[in-house]
């Protein structure tokens, strides 16, 4: 059983027992449930829920593990001139989310 859930602007495939990682939530510290009810589309044996725009009375249940950062990202922006090179980095902020239950 999988559902498509959505977050933040962004949809996720999430499944029981794997770990998501998202946008950070700032609402929600390390052990705190977390409660998806913006649930997309839904896949439980072989019968399949479509939302117009979310399946009702369907929600997703997980618990936030860690805030973090992701690996540096680095630009370089470059011209064939005389020191014209620049360097920048950036590490974006995630939160590690636990799928614990899908709820019909």
């Amino acid at each position: 059983m999988y559902a498509i859930v959505e977050t933040a602007g962004r949809q996720y495939k999430v499944e029981e027992g794997k770990i998501l990682y998202t946008e950070r939530q700032k609402d929600y510290s390390p052990g705190d449930e977390i409660v998806f009810d913006r649930v997309v589309f839904l896949r439980k044996d072989g019968e399949v829920l479509v939302g117009k725009p979310y399946v009702e009375g369907v929600k997703v249940i997980g618990r936030v593990l860690e805030h973090a950062k992701a690996r540096k990202v680095k630009t370089v922006k470059y011209r064939p001139r005389k020191s014209s090179k620049v360097e920048k980095g950036h590490r974006q902020w995630y939160t590690a989310i636990r799928i614990e239950k899908i709820e019909l």
